[in-house]
């Protein structure tokens, strides 16, 4: 569901910046108004929060019908360990938006949720960690290419999520 909902809030984003291009465009925002930009973080922010309340929805539900402690010593771990890299990448977000750094927000948000994703494979399905390996590459190669990060933000938060989801799913449910 987080793939589909970042899909959308692709879709939605590059209606807000390309709006005026007339047709497909993959780059060329180097320079947007900053108008656009605080569009674009509160679509990302409503695609957050719908992902995170899905992940703790289905994760408790999960539990309940495994009879698991939702909120146990595994979880705490967890979340602690994701908690670091997420916040620390949060806060350069922030820094950089308020510095017009706009062409490495999109970077950030994947190399940060990377290393999360890295750090709280420790804690959870080993396969984890390959997908935090994946967003990592991806936010590298985004910081190399400016101008492209919705693509690259699509690619990671979108395509590698329900690729992901999809292995999970026959990997562990079957």
């Amino acid at each position: 569901m987080a793939g589909i909902y970042a899909l959308v809030g692709a879709f939605v984003g590059y209606q807000v910046v390309y709006k005026e291009a007339g047709g497909f465009v993959i780059s060329n925002y180097d320079v947007i108004d900053p108008r656009v930009w605080s569009q674009l973080v509160v679509i990302a922010l409503v695609v957050l929060i719908l992902s995170l309340t899905t992940v703790i929805v289905l994760t408790y539900r999960q539990s309940k019908k495994k009879g698991q402690q939702f909120w146990g010593p595994g979880s705490k771990r967890l979340f602690s360990s994701l908690a670091l890299p997420l916040v620390t990448g949060g806060i350069l977000i922030i820094i950089l938006l308020y510095k017009g750094e706009y062409s490495m927000v999109a970077p950030a948000c994947l190399l940060f949720y990377g290393l999360s994703l890295v750090s709280g494979s420790h804690y959870t399905f080993s396969d984890v960690k390959w997908l935090g390996i994946c967003e990592i590459v991806l936010g590298l190669l985004c910081a190399l290419m400016p101008g492209y990060g919705l693509l690259f933000w699509t690619i990671g938060f979108g395509i590698l999520h329900i690729l992901y989801g999809s292995i999970m799913h026959f990997k562990y449910k079957q």
